[in-house]
Order: C-alpha cells, then structure tokens, then sequence
C-alpha cells in the first residue's frame, strides 16, 4: 500500500508547488512592469509591495515582503526598516539619526554632534561638542573600564575596576576614585566628601560644617551645623543641621533633621520594638514595625492607622482618606491622586487630577489590561490608550487621530518605546486602521496589505489578493484592475 501512494504523492506534491510558484512570479512581472511604467498609483501588490500616503500624518510610506522591510517619509523624517533586523531612522531638519540593530542588541542615536552607541547598554560610546568643550568622548564596558576624554583636562578619566580608576558625573556622583574596590573608595556629591574603607562597611564623611564617620553596622555618627549659600540669583539660602547616631544599627538609631528650620524633626527608635518621628507639621509613632503604627500630619490634615503598614492602613482627613485591607480591597484620596484596587492585583485604578491635567489608568492583572486616559481640563483635549495583551491596541492622540491595531504583544507595558514601535511591532501587526479627522483620511489593512483600503475626501482604494483585484475612486472616476488587467474606467 505504501509503495503505491509513494509514487502518486511524488505525482500530485510538485502541482501545488507549480502554482504558487507561478502565482508569485505572476505577481512580480506584473509589479515590475507598473514600476517600469512610473504609475504610483497602480504599485498596489499587497504583501509583496504597496505605496501609499501616510493617514496619521503628511507623507508616504512603502512596504514590501510582508512585515519584513519598509520605508517611510514623514514631514522632514526618513525611515528605513528590515523588521526586526534593523531600523535607520534620519531627519535633516533636526539634525538627528538613530540606528536600531536587533533592538535592544545595538543601538546608534545622534543629535547634532553629540552620539551614543551601545550593544546591550554594557558596552559603549559617547561624545561630541559642547557648548563648554569642542569635543569630548566617553568609553564604557560596563561595570568594568570606564573612560572619558576631553580638551579640558580636568574633565579626563579613566577607571578600571576593581584595580584603579577616577570618574566625573558617573554613578550618581560628582566624583568619585577608587583602588582595589572595594577596600578603599572616594566619593564626592556637591561639598560632601565620603571615604570608604571596605565599602559599606567603614567610611568618614567631611564637607561644608560637617563631620561623620560610621563602622557599620555597630556605630555611626554624623554632625552638620547650620550653614549658608549663595543660589544662582544672588539670594543667600539657609541649609540646616542635622544629628545622627546609630548603635548596631537597626536596633538603636537617633536623627535630628533641620536644625536651623521651621521644621526641626526628631526620629529615634529600635527596630523591630519601636520607631518615633516628631516634628512641628508630622507626628508618627510605631510599635512593634510593622504591626502598628499612628500618623498624624498637621500639615496634609489627616491622621493614619497602620495594623501592621502596609496591608491594613485607614487613614482620615481633609487631606487624605485611605481604607486599605491588602489584597482585598483598597481606597485612597488626597487632594490630587485617587488610587484604588479590589483582589490586588485583579483590578488597580489610579487617577491624579491637578489642572489643567487629569490622568486616569485602569489595570487588570498588571499588564493584561490598560487603559489610559489623559484630558486637559482647559482645552478639552484628549489623549486615549487602551491595549489588551495579547489582542489589540488602541490609540487616540491629542490632535483626535486614532488607530487600531490587532494583535498587540509588547504594547501595554511599553506604550512609547518608538523602537519597539518600528523594529517588533509591524510583525505582528495582523489588522491595522487609521482614522485622521481633521483630514477625514482613513485606512484598513489586513494581513499587511492582503486586503487594504485607502480613503479621503474625493478618494477611494481598495486592494487585496496580492493586487489581483483593485479598485480606486477619484475625480476622473471609477477605475478597476482584475490580474493587473484594467476593466473598467
């Protein structure tokens, strides 16, 4: 039996093949043939190639080989894309370029004279003038060689851990130099100046009126009288003192904060037993952290109950009001935000509202479900988010157009990455429609322009089937292709 299907299986397999094959070459001719003839409006060949005029924007876009190559004009902006190998993106006017590789593999960004490039934000370079310097370059391989060079000379560095090195503006600090990390490390952040020995664990602090050494984590002491400065706008500012004290931390600490201030504040306590926090505007006492704990702000009007924080909180007041049992059910107000949550993390709602602005988001199950809504209350503008993972997206932007997309896998948790946009999302793009109502131009496409239809005032188009049938609509009438054949003007 086997032997006698063989043979009529070798028969029958090659005529599929055949007529796809011929099918496709079909189609090539065909789109060649109208490239040849320079007509835009007849290179309408579905997945295979289609140009069209941008709906959500001025310009025109064109895509080919399904998902997997595009190029676009938008304004002054150029793109070009092989998804998801790479995408190159270009504007003159603003003088600015940026490189997609693999995203987030490789990455280039240029604006003006200032670049950076990466390959997985471990290994990178950066540089280009200034406004102080002519040019100035930077090298990092992450968390290992770092470098800088620049004309002027103190602005050079170069740090190779753990064994010697001596970086500017790094880290979260103005400077910072070390030899054999971690056994001795200097850090500088404004006018404080920290030296580490065995970092964390023994360190002096100087600066301007302070002093500070710290064995952690059986003793700590750090000083800081009241000083002075001098702002950007010649007016001379306080800064206040501070105390602090801690023995064999966390089990006895004391702080004493803006000293000097009209709100001097006073923290003692031992960890786990007790912890206490006095001051002119806020109070708050706990016992046995973090089973029960008491709040009493002065200044934001409410008072709090923590039975233990953060699981059961009520809170009440003019300022704020807060019934929380986690992972239940919850309900917070303040004069600016709202926040609300029922089967944590099933259902989350959050609003802030601070004219003119006033957001809104509702979550299900973290990322599953979001929705966005942003309005200004002056203008009556609105900008509209909505995605469900992993089915659609929908946007509406600020100026009213609006755009659907199906299936939608990154979309609601990274809602405005632009590289995710161009390199990732057109794969997966099965349906997408435009709608511009200011222009009144609107777009389908299904299957990345299997089936796709173009409108505007005065205009019509429609395409599908590889661009064995099209349609178009204008002022010089009807006009209709059958297999690239036209019957009917």
């Amino acid at each position: 039996m086997e032997g006698s299907v063989g043979p009529l299986r070798q028969k029958l397999f090659p005529v599929p093949c055949v007529a796809i094959a011929a099918f496709l070459v079909l189609c090539c001719v065909n789109v060649v043939g109208l490239a040849q003839n320079a007509d835009p409006n007849a290179l309408h060949a579905g997945p295979l190639f289609d140009h069209f005029d941008l709906t959500l924007a001025p310009g025109e876009r064109t895509e080919a080989a399904g998902p997997f190559y595009y190029s676009e004009r938008q304004d002054t902006q150029r793109t070009l894309a092989v998804p998801p190998l790479f995408a190159h993106v270009v504007d003159p006017a603003t003088d600015s370029e940026e490189f997609d590789f693999l995203y987030p593999v490789v990455g280039y960004d240029r604006f003006g004279e200032q670049y950076r490039f990466h390959i997985f934000q471990l290994l990178s370079f950066a540089g280009g003038a200034s406004q102080e310097e002519s040019y100035r370059s930077r090298f990092t391989l992450f968390p290992i060689y770092f470098q800088q060079r620049s004309p002027l000379p103190d602005e050079n560095y170069t740090a190779v851990l753990p064994f010697y090195g001596h970086l500017k503006h790094r880290l979260f600090r103005d400077e910072i130099f070390f030899v054999m990390f971690p056994f001795y490390i200097q850090s500088r952040k404004a006018d404080v100046v920290t030296d580490n020995y065995v970092y964390p664990f023994f360190d002096v602090r100087r600066g301007d009126g302070l002093r500070g050494w710290q064995l952690w984590p059986f003793y700590g002491v750090e000083h800081k009288t009241v000083t002075t400065s001098t702002n950007g706008f010649g007016d001379v500012q306080t800064i206040p003192g501070h105390d602090n004290l801690f023995v064999l931390w966390p089990f006895f600490f004391r702080e004493k904060a803006g000293i000097g201030s009209d709100n001097p504040e006073w923290t003692e306590g031992s960890i786990p037993a007790f912890s206490l926090f006095r001051s002119p505007r806020r109070d708050s006492t706990t016992v046995l952290w973090p089973f029960f704990s008491r709040v009493d702000d002065r200044e934001k009007k409410y008072r709090e109950w923590d039975v233990p924080w953060p699981f059961v909180v009520f809170a009440r007041g003019s300022g704020k009001t807060t019934t929380r049992v986690f992972p239940f059910f919850s309900h917070a107000r303040s004069t600016y935000l709202e926040s609300d949550f029922y089967l944590w993390p099933f259902y989350k709602y959050d609003r802030i509202h601070a004219d003119p602005a006033d957001r809104r988001r509702t979550r299900i199950l973290f990322f599953l479900y979001s929705d966005i809504d942003e309005r200004n209350t002056e203008t009556g503008g609105r900008r509209h988010w909505v995605a469900c993972l992993p089915l659609f997206s929908f946007r509406q932007e600020l100026n009213g157009t609006r755009r659907l997309q199906v299936i939608a896998l990154t979309e609601t948790y990274l809602p405005n990455s632009k590289s995710m946009d161009r390199d990732w999302e057109p794969l997966w793009s099965f349906w997408r429609s435009e709608r511009n109502p200011k222009t009144g131009a609107a777009n389908q496409s299904l299957l990345w322009n299997l089936y796709r239809h173009d409108s505007r005032p005065g205009f019509r188009r429609t395409s599908m089937l590889f661009g064995l049938f099209q349609s178009r609509t204008d002022a010089k009438g009807n006009h209709v292709r059958v297999c690239y054949v036209p019957v009917r003007k």
